[in-house]
C-alpha cells in the first residue's frame, strides 16, 4: 500500500493509540509556559498534544518516533517540531535545532496500539505475519534473523533475558533443531514449533513473553533505554522533569535504579565525605493507572509510571 494511502487511512481510522497515563505523566512535568519540552515517544501523538495545551505561545515542543507511519499523526502548530528517528539520539538532533537544554521530557516505552493492531508488523500474537517486529521498518535485524540466524546460546539468552522464560535452553534448542530443516519464516510457525511450551491455560501468557523477548532484541530497547536514560541529566535544565512510563519490569528496574543512583549496576556515586551525588531526584511515588483507565484501556494494566527532576 502506498504510503500516502496508508497515511489517510490512520487519520480516517480508529485512533492511532491511546495515551496511557496521559494526565499524570504531563502533571508530573510541571509544565512552564514558555519552556522546551521532548516528547520521545510520539506515536499517535496523546501525550503530545496535552502538552501543547498547556503551553504558551513561545513554548516549544519537539518529538521523537522512528517508526515513519507515526508521521501520518504529526501536529499543524508552529511550536511543535516531529523528528523521525529512534530517541537514543536526542541530544544529537536536538542539537541539530540549537537545542542543548530543555525543561522536560516524557517518555512512553510501550509498543503502540497501532503497531499490535497492524497484523503484518508481527507484533502481536493474535495475527499470523512475517517474523518482523521491527519499530524502524528499515532496520536491517528483525525476527526472522533473530529466530533463524541467532546460535543456540545466544537465542536462549534472548529468551532468558528479556522474556523470563524459565525454559529458555530447552525452547532454544526446538527451534534451533526444527530451522534446519526449514526456516521458521511467520509466527504460526514460530508458534507450531514451540507448541510443546504452550499448555493451553498459559499459551498467550506464554507467547506474550517470547514475543516480548524477541521484540526487544530486534529493536535492541534496553541499550536504547539505556543510551536514552544517561543522556537525560545533561538535557534536562535545573528543576527540569521526566515522566518515564514502563510495561515491564525489565525497562522499571532500569529507570527506578537511575532515578536512585544514577547509574543501572551499583550504589550511588559518593564524595570524599560520602556524601550521594546523583542528577536526579525522584518526585512522589510510583504512579499506576486507576481501575477506570484499566478497564477503558486493558493495555495500560501493567503501565508505571515515574517522575524524576534535575537537581
Amino acid at each position: 500500500m502506498p504510503i500516502w494511502r496508508k497515511r489517510f487511512l490512520l487519520t480516517m481510522t480508529s485512533p492511532y493509540h491511546n495515551p496511557v497515563l496521559l494526565k499524570e505523566s504531563v502533571d508530573g512535568l510541571n509544565i512552564r509556559q514558555n519552556g522546551i519540552y521532548v516528547d520521545v515517544t510520539f506515536g499517535g501523538g496523546g501525550h503530545s498534544k496535552e502538552i501543547l495545551k498547556r503551553l504558551g505561545q513561545h513554548g516549544k515542543l519537539f518529538a521523537f518516533d522512528q517508526d515513519e507511519d507515526a508521521l501520518a499523526n504529526t501536529i499543524n502548530d508552529g511550536r511543535f517540531q516531529l523528528i523521525n528517528q529512534n530517541f537514543q539520539f536526542i541530544k544529537q538532533f536536538l542539537k541539530f535545532y540549537g537545542i542543548r537544554k530543555v525543561d522536560g521530557i516524557l517518555a512512553d516505552f510501550g509498543v503502540s496500539s497501532h503497531q499490535f493492531d497492524e497484523a503484518e508488523r508481527g507484533f502481536s500474537i493474535r495475527f499470523n505475519a512475517d517474523l518482523d517486529m521491527r519499530m524502524n521498518k528499515n532496520s536491517e535485524l528483525s525476527a526472522f534473523e533473530v529466530v533463524n540466524k541467532y546460535s543456540q546460546e545466544n537465542l536462549a539468552s534472548v529468551l532468558f533475558q528479556y522474556g523470563e522464560l524459565r525454559n529458555a535452553n530447552a525452547m532454544a534448542k526446538t527451534i534451533v533443531e526444527s530451522r534446519l530443516e526449514t526456516p521458521i519464516k511467520t509466527t504460526d510457525q514460530l508458534k507450531m514449533v514451540l507448541k510443546h511450551f504452550l499448555p493451553k491455560m498459559r499459551e498467550n501468557k506464554i507467547l506474550a513473553q517470547i514475543y516480548q523477548a524477541i521484540r526487544i532484541e530486534v529493536n535492541q530497547e534496553i541499550e536504547v533505554l539505556k543510551t536514552f536514560l544517561l543522556q537525560v541529566p545533561e538535557m534536562l535544565d535545573k528543576g527540569g522533569r521526566v515522566s518515564l512510563i514502563s510495561y515491564h519490569s525489565l525497562e522499571d528496574r532500569l529507570v527506578k535504579r537511575f532515578i536512585r543512583d544514577g547509574r543501572f549496576e551499583g550504589g550511588a556515586e559518593k564524595d570524599f565525605y560520602g556524601n550521594i551525588n546523583v542528577p536526579l531526584k525522584k518526585v512522589g511515588g510510583l504512579v499506576i493507572p486507576s481501575a477506570d483507565e484499566i478497564a477503558n484501556n486493558n493495555r495500560a494494566r501493567s503501565a508505571k509510571l515515574r517522575i524524576a527532576e534535575r537537581l
